[in-house]
């Protein structure tokens, strides 16, 4: 048996440690995120009162019927979406998380989450947060105007929610929270130097962070219910790759082999959550369809098509292996009645440049900015761990940086919170024309101040 530790299960300090034509789907999410949040300067959602901490979480597969199928491109389902719900309570005040296995959503389905979540468990819409895993192998939610396939696909999206919150509710219970941090070597800096300019493939000698997050909340007998894990890939395993027969399939990918390997292990009711982290410029070390660059610096692309399945089942398996490892080392202790929960939500002004379609290296790009945004900021406080999210895929340098400066010993950094909006590359990837640089409707330098703001939020919240 592996030695546990501490108060509130802190078992270290964890400071630091698309198919490209899908991609422009997920401009404009942005806006869509300050109006469904509310966001009118900072504001808080407070459960803080002696009653202790309260947990419950659900999980249900989106059903995808053949009927449904072909959508969005995919003709075959390998392995089920899910929709998870965190339910938090500390006090009258109730605040929800919503992870769903999709590349990204859009403000219409999101809306209609929230409403189901809100009339089921109490939770006020503001303080409902919705994020995607990001797997690259599940068709987009397109608006229900589109088509009657895009208008059955969100029902079943709804359907799954559902469930998913009256199984949070209906287990909402006394919990404690516990954290500690692993590391696990399944992704890879995708940007590589080539002939003509930089582009996507194994980056090894780029920043990568290799480490896991894990968060478990525990019934009070020290019984997990539900178990968190935060790690910076993009779950692109199976991303494109056409099968043998010509299918193109729906799969949770790496994030959900990782979670469905975590929730093997617990069996029963416990519920595995993935929290994307710092996406914009990881992907998996080993991918079915993958670029490759020879002696001369040219590149190319490779489809290992089925046996691409082996592939993802032991990257799943390794990094589900971790979050369970980690898991197993954290103690939780007492009745909970110390855990904040608190969320804080605010904006940050940043400049903006027209998003570009990168299909290829290039050595030149006009970065002049022509606008600014407001891009919202979400910061989840449990006990002594924080969860800060923002739309953007958010780069290694940019999320190890958050991490370095945060006051809380437990800090998970985490993308596509809303559905997402693209990459916000950092500095260097400007200098090198990078396609997360090129793909990215934000300026130079809107990593850096969302950092900032994100520092000052955090440390805010600290007290």
């Amino acid at each position: 048996m592996v030695s546990k530790n501490g108060n509130e299960g802190e078992s270290d300090d964890t400071r630091p440690g698309g198919p490209l034509h899908r991609r422009s789907f997920l401009g404009g999410s942005i806006a869509a995120a300050v109006t469904a949040t509310s966001l009118a300067g900072a504001t808080t959602a407070d459960a803080v009162t002696s009653t202790g901490l309260k947990a419950g979480a659900g999980r249900a597969a989106i059903d995808i019927p053949p009927s449904l199928l072909p959508l969005d491109g995919f003709t075959t389902v390998h392995d089920d979406l899910y929709v998870r719900i965190l339910l938090l309570e500390n006090g009258s005040r109730r605040v929800a998380l919503a992870v769903l296995d999709l590349t990204s959503i859009s403000a219409e389905a999101i809306t209609a989450m929230r409403t189901i979540i809100a009339k089921a468990s109490g939770v006020a819409p503001a303080d409902i947060v919705v994020t995607v895993t990001h797997t690259f192998s599940a068709p987009h939610v397109q608006a229900t105007t589109t088509s009657t396939a895009a208008a059955r696909y969100v029902e079943q999206i709804t359907k799954a929610t559902a469930t998913a919150i009256a199984a949070a509710v209906e287990g909402l219970q006394p919990a404690r929270v516990g954290f500690g941090t692993g590391k696990c070597d399944v992704n890879v800096n995708r940007d590589v130097l080539t002939a003509d300019g930089w582009w996507l493939g194994t980056g090894e000698a780029g920043s990568s962070d290799k480490s896991v997050g894990v968060t478990r909340f525990d019934h009070l007998d020290g019984n997990p219910l539900a178990i968190l894990m935060n790690y910076s890939v993009q779950s692109s395993v199976m991303m494109e790759s056409v099968m043998a027969n010509g299918d193109l399939p729906v799969t949770a990918d790496l994030a959900g082999a990782a979670v469905q390997h975590l929730e093997k292990q617990y069996g029963g009711d416990v519920v595995g959550f993935f929290l994307v982290g710092s996406c914009g410029d990881q992907s998996p070390a080993f991918r079915s369809k993958r670029y490759t660059i020879d002696k001369d610096k040219k590149w190319s692309q490779v489809d290992a098509q089925d046996a691409g399945w082996l592939l993802l089942t032991v990257q799943g398996e390794r990094l589900g292996t971790e979050a369970v490892r980690v898991s197993e080392t954290i103690r939780t202790s007492g009745d909970g009645s110390g855990s904040t929960v608190r969320l804080v939500t605010d904006t940050v002004t940043v400049k903006t440049v027209p998003g570009g379609h990168p299909t290829g290296p290039t050595t030149t790009y006009d970065f002049t900015p022509t606008g600014t945004a407001d891009v919202p900021i979400w910061i989840l406080r449990a006990g002594n761990g924080a969860f800060v999210g923002v739309s953007p895929e958010l780069s290694t340098d940019t999320a190890l940086a958050i991490k370095k400066h945060s006051p809380f010993p437990h800090t998970a950094v985490m993308s596509m919170l809303e559905g997402g909006s693209k990459n916000m590359a950092e500095a260097q990837s400007y200098a090198r024309i990078t396609y997360e640089a090129v793909d990215s409707s934000y300026a130079q330098g809107a990593a850096e101040t969302v950092a900032a703001k994100i520092g000052t939020m955090l440390h805010s919240l600290r007290g």
